[in-house]
C-alpha cells in the first residue's frame, strides 16, 4: 500500500462530528446490495491506479469482488452522523492467493489481498506534536479532516494471527492480522471482532465514535495482481 496513511484515512471521512455519550448502539447490515449502507468507490489519488470493485452473485448471495493490479483504492461506507461503537464487527471474506512479495511489517512491501478498515473519531488535542503536524499537512493536502485513528484488519502473509502491526508512517494507524499465511485460502472465512477490545489493544485507550467502514485489496507497492471477495459486513450490538 504505497500511499501515505493520511491520504488513506482522508478517503474514509470528510469531517468528524461528536456523538452523544448517551447514544445507543444500533445494529447495521452493511450488505453490498443495501442502498442505505451507502457503499461507494473511493480513489486514493489521480496518480494512483484504482482497484476494480464490482458487485457479484455467488451461491445466490451478493458479494463484492476486488481486483487489484499495481493498484490501491477503497470501497467505503460512511456514517453520518458517526455511530456509537458496536459490540462487534463481523464479515466474510475470501482470497485465492496471497500477494506475492507482500509483508505488512515492511514499509515497502505493505500490501494485502484483503483488508477491512475501520475509522474512529477522537480528541486530536491529545496527539503528540509530530502527529498534529502530520494531520495538519494532510488536511492541507486533501482538504479533509482526518479521523483520529484507523484499525485495519488484514489477511497477512507473515506473522502470528491476532498480532498488532504498527504502521511505519503514523502511530494512528494499526493493523491486526486476523489471518496469516496460506491456511484457509480459496474458501470463504467468517470473521467476528470485538471492536472496543481490539482498539484498546492497539491504541491503549477507549475508542471514539465510529466514522466509517471500508474494504481494500491493494497491490500498489509490490506491483502484483490479487483478487479478493467480501460479504455480509455487519455491526452488532451486545444483548440487552
Amino acid at each position: 500500500m504505497r500511499v501515505l496513511p493520511s491520504m488513506l484515512v482522508a478517503c474514509l471521512v470528510a469531517g468528524a462530528h461528536p456523538v452523544s455519550a448517551a447514544a445507543r448502539c444500533e445494529p447495521r447490515d452493511l450488505g453490498f446490495d443495501r442502498a442505505e449502507a451507502g457503499w461507494k468507490h473511493q480513489p486514493m489519488s489521480k496518480l494512483k491506479r484504482d482497484t476494480a470493485y464490482s458487485i457479484a452473485k455467488e451461491e445466490g448471495r451478493t458479494v463484492l469482488r476486488a481486483s487489484a493490479e499495481k493498484s490501491a483504492s477503497l470501497f467505503a461506507s460512511y456514517f453520518k452522523p458517526p455511530a456509537a461503537v458496536p459490540a462487534s464487527l463481523s464479515w466474510r471474506w475470501k482470497a485465492d492467493a496471497l500477494v506475492p512479495g507482500a509483508d505488512n511489517r515492511v514499509k515497502d512491501k505493505e500490501d494485502a489481498p484483503l483488508r477491512v478498515v475501520v475509522a474512529f473519531d477522537g480528541d486530536k488535542a491529545l496527539l503528540p506534536a509530530e502527529e498534529k503536524r502530520r494531520f495538519e499537512a494532510a488536511r492541507k493536502l486533501t482538504g479533509a479532516n482526518l479521523p483520529f485513528a484507523v484499525l485495519m484488519y488484514v489477511w497477512s502473509a507473515h506473522g502470528p494471527v491476532d498480532a498488532v502491526i504498527n504502521s511505519a508512517h503514523t502511530s494512528q494507524v494499526k493493523m491486526i492480522a486476523v489471518a496469516s499465511g496460506s491456511a484457509g485460502l480459496g474458501k470463504w472465512q467468517p470473521v467476528k471482532r470485538d471492536l472496543a477490545r481490539d482498539y484498546r489493544r492497539a491504541f491503549g485507550a477507549e475508542p471514539g465514535a465510529l466514522l466509517g467502514v471500508a474494504v481494500m485489496t491493494d497491490t500498489d507497492n509490490t506491483g502484483a495482481k490479487s483478487v479478493g471477495y467480501y460479504a455480509d459486513i455487519r455491526l452488532e450490538c451486545a444483548a440487552p
